[in-house]
This record gives C-alpha cells, sequence and structure tokens, in this order.
C-alpha cells in the first residue's frame, strides 16, 4: 500500500523559517504540498514532477522552495519568511499514473 509520511510541521514566529518532509513509499510522476486553512479550501502550494521541474503559487513565490530526490519518493519544502497567512495543515501529495495519495497532514502556525 502506498503510504506518504510527512514531518517538520511546528509554531514559529513571522519572519522565521521551517522545513517539511514528506516520504512516499512508492515511485511518483509528480509530489506537490498542498495545505488548508480553516474555514478555507485545499490549495496548492507548490509541485515538483520527478524531471524537477517546479511550480508555485504566487502567495509563496520568492519564500517557499519545494526540493526533492531523483528516485521521485520525497519532497521537501523549505518555508522561509513565514507569514500568518501561511498557517494551516501542510499535507503531502503524491501521483502515480492517474492515482492521488496524500499524507496525513502536519500543522503549521505562524504567530505575529
Amino acid at each position: 500500500q502506498v503510504q506518504l509520511v510527512e514531518s517538520g510541521g511546528g509554531l514559529v514566529q513571522t519572519g522565521g523559517s521551517l522545513r517539511l518532509s514528506c516520504a512516499g513509499s512508492g515511485t511518483f510522476v509528480h509530489m506537490a504540498w498542498y495545505r488548508q486553512a480553516p474555514g478555507k479550501q485545499r490549495e496548492l502550494v507548490a509541485v515538483r514532477s520527478v524531471f524537477g521541474t517546479t511550480n508555485y503559487a504566487d502567495s509563496v513565490k520568492g519564500r517557499f522552495t519545494i526540493s526533492g530526490n531523483d528516485a521521485g519518493n520525497t519532497v521537501d519544502l523549505q518555508m522561509n519568511s513565514l507569514k500568518p497567512d501561511d498557517t494551516a495543515v501542510y499535507y503531502c501529495l503524491g501521483k502515480i499514473g492517474v492515482r492521488e495519495y496524500w499524507g496525513q497532514g502536519t500543522q503549521v502556525t505562524v504567530t505575529s
């Protein structure tokens, strides 16, 4: 069974940094980070293909960096210059063919 396990969330002050990590048990075509704040829909934060191409939400460009390994089964999210608006549960997604797999989520809280 394919599994994704996230780590690295926590509490940080405005302007601080956190690094999220996700390790999967499969080989994924692409891996991504999503987030969901209370009362809001889940939104894409950043995505990385197995070829190394990346894309970011406008709200995090220049502050967040997604990276991963060549095997296509890990993905990290380096988050700098964090803002209170970044507070959310962050989820890792991995895609194999047309099937999508989700991690359990990790909480990120940014205090002002």
